[in-house]
């Protein structure tokens, strides 16, 4: 609870709560007569509501079978509504008639606070530190027990308390500030707009502009704070650690590339442990020096497991990974890991991550993200010198490192619903919104501003994908599972608009770059 309650605090104070500011400022001192009660019950409401939605979220709408923005829609309503009632009391007075008949008395300068909070909470999107995280993965995979409700309990206290004091300087502000005493219907006002905007903001994802050009301050308060709770068990090295003991692989439902569908003997030998989903492009620039070491060293006691762990639905298919593996050349292990048990045992966080343990069965090494391959082969041939000594190891791979290198590409664009992130690409023509992914209908067309070599559409379905860029127009054919499609190419990063038109029925997923 103690580590909740921190990464609750950091959170609050981090860059990705910015949008919120400014209402929690301006309507906590905003009522007809505001009391000091009145911010305690905004950022109560918050707090209970994103807490509820986070943990059960996505568990009540599956037994719903309700699309998985419904929540966030609803409070950006209410947000309109109640943006609406504090600048117009007749609207209030209309929305407070069903609690007067049923008898309740409600302090004037309290009015909404509470629903107000309820409201936010729904569209209060903090940044993902390993709290956060851990506290949505347990909650996306139905494993909520007492540890998981204690920690989501007292992360929501944790972000509760920077946002608390804005909400509280609002109060105070209202109360001493004689303008604001004097003012009391312009504020309200203001405040309604303020409300609304937020809401406006947040339905054409404006507020991701303002968090993605903030650097995130908390980035190293959240690193240093996963490796305490055991998420991230090894600092960034370029030498062997020690991470403790290895996990075991946990709820593999399938094997692919190994005899018989039965796992790899692991015991005594150097094993690399490989997160990838292979939809995922960071993913797939990873598997080619992946594949390298494991042609290289597999016979000199190297084992290497690729633990697919899904991102979007269409991975939970079997036969789908079975195809990407066949595509992408992969010869090494790969487990199927729909149920994120090893995840979750491993406390893996990233795709594409990896966990270098030794013949002794600990981890030694770990990498999140793409890079540094150099510095990894060069510990795997360390352990397994290590591991048999005298061995004469061949020379090195040589495979060429693709990893982006441009500091201002652009970051990846997921399109479904959940993750609220599709407002930077134009829609034309018809489009059906799902939490994963936008489904074209009839003149269906996106169009993209990028600053990268190479733009990729995760697309699936049957059709065709054209695609217009620097006056440059091709067409190529879609057909089967959804994966990855380059749709943008060119020798350097650059600056560019890319025009896509898609046939009726196929699923565009998300946009990376490279």
């Amino acid at each position: 609870m103690l580590i909740g309650l921190v990464g609750g605090l950091i959170t609050g104070i981090s860059p990705c709560v910015l949008p919120v500011l400014p209402v929690l400022f301006m309507t906590g001192g905003a009522g007809a007569a505001p009391t000091r009660r009145r911010p305690f019950l905004i950022v109560a409401g918050l707090a209970l509501s994103f807490s509820l939605v986070t943990l059960l979220g996505t568990l009540v709408l599956a037994a719903l079978h309700l699309p998985g923005d419904v929540l966030r829609w609803a409070g950006l309503v209410v947000l309109v509504v109640l943006g609406i009632a504090m600048m117009f009391p007749r609207v209030q007075d209309l929305l407070e008639r069903p609690f007067v008949r049923l008898g309740r008395k409600s302090v004037p300068g309290d009015r909404g606070a509470f629903v107000l909070g309820l409201a936010l909470g729904t569209v209060y999107v903090p940044c993902a530190g390993p709290v956060l995280a851990a506290i949505t993965v347990a909650g996306a995979t139905h494993k909520i027990g007492p540890s998981t409700v204690a920690l989501t309990i007292a992360f929501a206290v944790g972000t509760a308390i920077p946002l608390l004091f804005f909400a509280l300087a609002g109060n105070r502000v209202a109360e001493r500030v004689k303008a604001f005493r004097d003012r009391q219907r312009q504020v309200r006002v203001a405040a309604g707009i303020v409300v609304i905007g937020l809401a406006v903001a947040l339905t054409f994802n404006v507020t991701d502009v303002l968090q993605r050009a903030v650097p995130d301050y908390t980035a190293g308060l959240n690193q240093a704070l996963g490796a305490e709770r055991g998420l991230q068990p090894c600092e960034p090295s370029d030498d062997l650690q020690d991470c403790g003991t290895t996990p075991q692989l946990a709820g593999i439902s399938q094997w692919l590339n190994t005899g018989a569908g039965k796992p790899p003997a692991l015991q005594g030998k150097v094993v690399l442990y490989d997160f990838w989903a292979y939809s995922c492009i960071n993913c797939q620039r990873a598997i080619p020096h992946v594949e390298g070491w494991y042609q290289r060293y597999h016979d000199l006691g190297l084992e290497i497991v690729g633990v697919h762990t899904p991102e979007y639905a269409f991975e939970h298919v079997a036969a789908n990974v079975a195809d990407s593996v066949s595509r992408q050349h992969i010869t090494y292990p790969v487990a199927i890991d729909n149920d994120y048990a090893t995840w979750n045992a491993f406390q893996n966080q990233s795709w594409p991550a990896e966990y270098l343990s030794d013949a002794s069965g600990h981890v030694r090494h770990v990498s999140v993200g793409e890079g540094d391959y150099d510095g990894t082969e060069s510990l795997i041939r360390e352990l397994l010198t290590a591991a048999h000594p005298g061995v004469t190891l061949p020379p090195r791979t040589d495979v060429a490192d693709t990893t982006p290198t441009n500091p201002l590409q652009t970051p990846e664009i997921y399109l479904g619903s959940a993750r609220g992130e599709s407002g930077a690409v134009s829609r034309q023509g018809k489009w059906t919104t799902t939490d994963e992914y936008l489904q074209a209908g009839a003149d269906a067309s996106l169009t993209l501003a990028y600053d990268a070599s190479t733009v990729y559409l995760d697309v699936g379905g049957s059709g065709t994908v054209t695609a217009t860029a620097g006056g440059v127009t091709r067409t190529f054919p879609v057909s089967g599972p959804p994966d990855i499609h380059a749709v943008v190419q060119t020798p350097t990063p650059e600056q560019g608009t890319v025009t896509l038109k898609l046939s009726p029925g196929l699923q565009a997923y998300s946009f990376t770059f490279g």
